[in-house]
């Protein structure tokens, strides 16, 4: 039977030691984050871009070899495929940048890309025998890895603050979650199921505590250069909260460079974080190598309101190792980017993906972007997930009233 992965190993993020890829793992010794190692020179016998492009593009398992599953008989589905990288080029028109592509993660399962670390994340608990997860959220991931547990008849124990996104409440509660709001952040979340997890036995599979999450969030870079021919954009633009997406597309172009699929420079990358919320921000501009909690952290993009990321000194060495930079937007223009795209793309994109937009004026003007580079902005979710963050004031007609004009009617008036 040919081997599903090549998986080797885990390997301390910071201190390189080496852990047993077989055994339940969270962190290492020295309380840094853990890596799936692969033998690279293995997959690349048998994995290249012509063989990946003859594999179907609704499996997302179609990078196995580079992927940490044994069995494939333990992987859960909820039916996963390529997102698309879509033009969208009257924005970029708009704001000065026409080669702009937009990477629409709301189109995955449960409406985010938080479905790509639980479908890594699940299948691997499933293989390692685990019954319970348990794990901090801001809304998203809850639901995403209670609707992957639920698929894997695995349980999942959830603490979310109060003020989390309330279809994505509801989602955790009707995929059966156990799940508890605490009047806090996430740190605080985090906090109580750190310090519970133990004497219930759970898996805790809080951001980074487990190191399976980020091999589902690295498979955006891999799709991002496929899509673009094997060559790679110039800035990719991330909305950045754990940064968890941030650090596994980096991994995932350093997997390629040494498999020899790409030998462009790598794509600058860009974290962007919210003014009420911006640890990693404000590190980057001190020259540190990690930040320091954020106090009272608040944003109308709840999904990047992490007060302190545990890989943050991932995500700086991967902004700093390609020539990227970290910038902090305020909120008031989020709502008007998400309406903004919406009317110039068709796109309804989640606030934290408007981030970025809000970012692109900025960017040009400090020099991080050029107008002719080709850029990548990461939508992380659907605008429909965050029912209350718009609202519509609409005309109330009775039968026989005349309809308002079109738009284009009125502005000819």
């Amino acid at each position: 039977m040919t081997e599903h992965t090549t998986m080797t190993h885990l390997e301390c993020a910071r201190c390189q030691r080496s852990y047993d890829a077989d055994a339940v793992a969270h962190l290492c010794e020295c309380g840094s984050p853990l890596l799936v190692r692969y033998d690279l020179e293995r997959a690349g016998a048998r994995l290249d871009p012509g063989v990946l492009a003859g594999r179907s593009n609704s499996d997302f398992w179609r990078l196995h070899e580079v992927l940490p599953l044994r069995d494939p008989a333990n992987a859960v589905s909820l039916g996963e495929s390529v997102t698309p990288l879509l033009e969208v080029s009257t924005l970029g028109a708009e704001v000065g940048i026409p080669h702009l592509m937009l990477k629409d993660e709301g189109l995955n399962p449960t409406g985010t890309f938080k479905a790509r670390g639980a479908v890594t994340g699940v299948s691997r608990a499933k293989e390692l025998g685990v019954k319970v997860i348990a794990m901090p959220t801001n809304g998203n991931a809850g639901g995403a890895w209670a609707s992957y547990g639920a698929r894997a008849g695995i349980e999942v124990v959830l603490c979310m603050p109060t003020d989390a996104p309330p279809l994505s409440v509801v989602e955790a509660d009707a995929a059966g979650a156990t799940a508890s709001m605490v009047r806090g952040q996430i740190s605080d979340a985090g906090a109580m199921i750190a310090a519970q997890t133990p004497e219930h036995g759970w898996y805790e599979a809080a951001t980074l505590k487990e190191p399976y999450r980020i091999e589902g969030k690295k498979v955006m870079g891999y799709e991002i250069a496929e899509q673009l021919g094997w060559r790679l954009p110039d800035a990719i633009v991330y909305p950045t909260g754990g940064g968890v997406g941030l650090i596994g597309i980096y991994k995932a172009f350093l997997e390629m460079q040494q498999l020899g699929w790409i030998d462009d420079p790598l794509p600058k990358l860009i974290c962007v974080q919210a003014e009420g919320c911006a640890p990693i921000v404000r590190a980057f501009e001190a020259g540190a190598d990690t930040s320091q909690p954020w106090p009272d952290a608040q944003t109308v993009a709840q999904g990047i309101r992490v007060p302190k990321a545990l890989g943050d000194f991932l995500v700086l060495a991967a902004v700093r190792a390609t020539g990227g930079t970290a910038v902090a937007v305020s909120d008031e223009p989020i709502r008007d980017a998400m309406r903004t795209i919406a009317r110039s793309e068709g796109l309804f994109i989640c606030p934290e993906g408007a981030a970025n937009v809000v970012a692109l004026p900025a960017l040009l003007e400090r020099g991080a972007l050029d107008p002719d580079d080709r850029v990548v902005l990461l939508n992380t979710g659907c605008g429909l997930k965050y029912p209350e963050t718009l609202s519509a004031d609409l005309p109330v007609l009775d039968i026989g009233d005349r309809l308002p004009p079109a738009r284009s009617e009125g502005a000819s008036r």
